[in-house]
Parts: structure tokens; C-alpha cells; sequence
């Protein structure tokens, strides 16, 4: 039997193979575990020189989510590297790890590999802001310079006896409820409440962005997009009383994914970081790293400039 390029069949396949692993075999990938004698990869990209800056993405996103600010942190000088979280992205899509000292774990194993242990940076969006929080209140600041955290989802969600402010387990249950029964439905509600589409489309998020956001949420994991929903339950009280560095908070007024005065403003009014900027995007949605690029780079670079 022999292939359309004229070749045996088995030949071509060969072939096939070896490109993919050679294709493979360039992307930059750390091993952060393993699943059933499995490899789980995390795949990150490094771009530019001078101070590092970890840009850690959201919930159900990958590191390319970062592109509007990462275009700004280049043109500034600044080294970006952006990974996919387990579970999303081109990182391995395993059944274990869904919590936040793994998530933690994951992002210091990056760190150790590129050997990122001076004026680091960490920037987190959404669900990243949990791993920045949770690195800094594990492993502590040792090498790291600033925390940039969007679309806060600290100090705690879950509503209970002593967090009267958070939000009920029902609710919670209710987005795990529809995940199980039809994903895709749900990343189109989650995707017009993330960018207030009723509002900002098309000036602030076109139909092709729209699409795109899907595209990335359908490709993660069928199992990571279930069981991240219990990580953002966790209680990050504790972390916040041990950053010890600057840190920025920038959030839209407009989140319907994490209002801001559950979140940020809670930060602020209740001092739970003992060096923070909170900046308020006025009509903002939850991710305002997109929608409104002009003032989060603005804050961004302003902070980092400091």
C-alpha cells in the first residue's frame, strides 16, 4: 500500500512521526509530575530579555491570553514568560492536580527551571491571581520583586459562618451542574458574562475575539474545566497576611465573574496585603486585560516602572 507522495504507507507514517517529534521536541515543556506512568508538561514560552515577568493566565484560557500585555511588557524591555495551566493550553490534560498547592507547585517548578530567582515578577489573571497568592503564602518571596494580580479572585469566595460577604455553595454546585451537562453551552453564558458582551460588543470584544476564547476553552481539558470550578473556592486569607512585596490589583467595576467588591475591593478595605495599589477600571468586565488593554498596560508599566 503506498501513500498520496507516492511513498509505502508505512514509510510516510514513519515519517509523520518523526516530524511530530521533532516539532515536539522544540517546545518548551517542564515536567511537573506524571499520571498513570504518563509525563504532565507544562508548556510555557519565554520571549525578550530583562526583568522577568510570569504571566499566569485565567480560567478557561492559556498563556496567549496575555498577548495584549505582553506586547506592551516587550516594547518595554521587559522578559515575558506565559505558561498553560495542567489541564489547558498545550500543557498534558491529566486527572489529578486541580488544586491550588499543586497549581503553586507547578509554577515554582517553572521557576526553578528557567532559574528565575532574582527581580522576578509574578502576574496573575482571574485564576492566576490564586497561584501568585498561594506561591507567595507557600514558598514566600525569596527572588520575587512585584505581584501584578487582574481580576482578583482572592481573599475567599465561598460564603460560610466567618466569610458572610462570599458567595453560597449552591451556586457553585449550579456551574459545576451545567459543565456536566453541556460544556460548550456553558463557556458561551461564562464568555458573555467574562466580557459584558451585552455592553462592550462589538467595540471592546469583536465576534472573531469571541470565537477565538471559545476555541480555547472547548480545546482545554474535559476534566480540568469541571474541577477547577472547586479551586475557586479556596481560602487564600492566610496567604494574603504573608506578601511581603508591592503588589497591584487592577479590576473592572463591571465583573460579573468576580465583583469587584467581593474581591479587590475587599483587598483594599480590609487591608488584607500590607503593600497594595488597587486600581479601578471603571465599566470593566472580568477580563480587562483585553477589553480595556490601554489602562491595565498603563497601570501595569507604571507599577513595574516604580
Amino acid at each position: 500500500m503506498r501513500s498520496r507522495l507516492g511513498l509505502p504507507y508505512e514509510l510516510e507514517m514513519t515519517i509523520r512521526s518523526t516530524r511530530n517529534q521533532r516539532k515536539e521536541s522544540t517546545m518548551p515543556f517542564v515536567k511537573v509530575g506524571s499520571e498513570t506512568g504518563a509525563d504532565i508538561d507544562i508548556h510555557y514560552n519565554d520571549h525578550g530579555t530583562g526583568v522577568p515577568v510570569v504571566l499566569i493566565h485565567g480560567y478557561p484560557l492559556d498563556g496567549n491570553s496575555w498577548e495584549r500585555q505582553e506586547r506592551a511588557l516587550l516594547a518595554a524591555g521587559y522578559r515575558c514568560i506565559s505558561y498553560d495551566r495542567r489541564g489547558f493550553g498545550q500543557s498534558s490534560q491529566p486527572s489529578t492536580g486541580f488544586d491550588y498547592d499543586t497549581f503553586a507547585g507547578d509554577l515554582k517548578a517553572l521557576l526553578d527551571h528557567l532559574a528565575l530567582d532574582e527581580d522576578v515578577v509574578l502576574a496573575g489573571f482571574s485564576m492566576g491571581t490564586g497561584e501568585v497568592t498561594r506561591y507567595l503564602g507557600t514558598y514566600g518571596s525569596a527572588g520575587v520583586r512585584k505581584a501584578a494580580l487582574l481580576g482578583v479572585i482572592p481573599p475567599f469566595l465561598l460564603q460560610t459562618d466567618d466569610n458572610p460577604k462570599g458567595v453560597p455553595a449552591a451556586v457553585f454546585d449550579g456551574i459545576k451542574e451545567a459543565i456536566v451537562a453541556d460544556r460548550y453551552a456553558y463557556f458561551d453564558d461564562f464568555f458573555a458574562n467574562f466580557y459584558n458582551t451585552d455592553v462592550l460588543a462589538p467595540d471592546r470584544i469583536g465576534d472573531a475575539a469571541l470565537r477565538a476564547s471559545f476555541q480555547v476553552a472547548a480545546a482545554a481539558g474535559p476534566y480540568a474545566s469541571y474541577a477547577c470550578v472547586d479551586t475557586w473556592l479556596t481560602d487564600f486569607r492566610a496567604d494574603l497576611t504573608r506578601i511581603d512585596v508591592p503588589t497591584l490589583v487592577v479590576h473592572g467595576t463591571a465583573d460579573r465573574i468576580l465583583p469587584f467588591e467581593a474581591t479587590a475591593a475587599r483587598l483594599r478595605d480590609e487591608a488584607l496585603i500590607s503593600d497594595l495599589t488597587v486600581v479601578a477600571v471603571e465599566d470593566g468586565p472580568h477580563n480587562i486585560g483585553w477589553t480595556h488593554p490601554d489602562e491595565v498596560n498603563r497601570a501595569l508599566l507604571d507599577f513595574l516602572a516604580r
